[in-house]
């Protein structure tokens, strides 16, 4: 099964981000909104095999690669607490 590995990083650190961010609303549609645009702003990383998931977990190791990944998840969080898809 195809799957872009990035979605997983961003689910496992996603709750790190929203730790400095207790006020905004965490409902299903602003998470999934969350989600949609920090993965919009970073480079998909697709694996099939066990060995492709190896590699990206290595890659994941790199300090770089995760800074770029909390930049996108911040930035998301910031927009879309600011202009939630729904009504307050």
């Amino acid at each position: 099964m195809i799957k872009n590995y990035m979605e997983l990083v961003v689910d496992h650190l996603l709750p790190t981000v929203l730790e400095k961010y207790p006020n905004i609303c965490t409902c299903d549609q602003c998470m999934e909104d969350i989600k949609a645009m920090a993965l919009n702003h970073l480079k998909p990383m697709y694996v099939v095999t066990q060995k492709g998931n190896i590699y990206a977990k290595l890659n994941e190791l790199e300090a770089q690669f995760k800074a770029d990944t909390l930049k996108a998840i911040t930035q998301a969080v910031e927009v879309v607490s600011k202009n939630p898809n729904h009504d307050i």
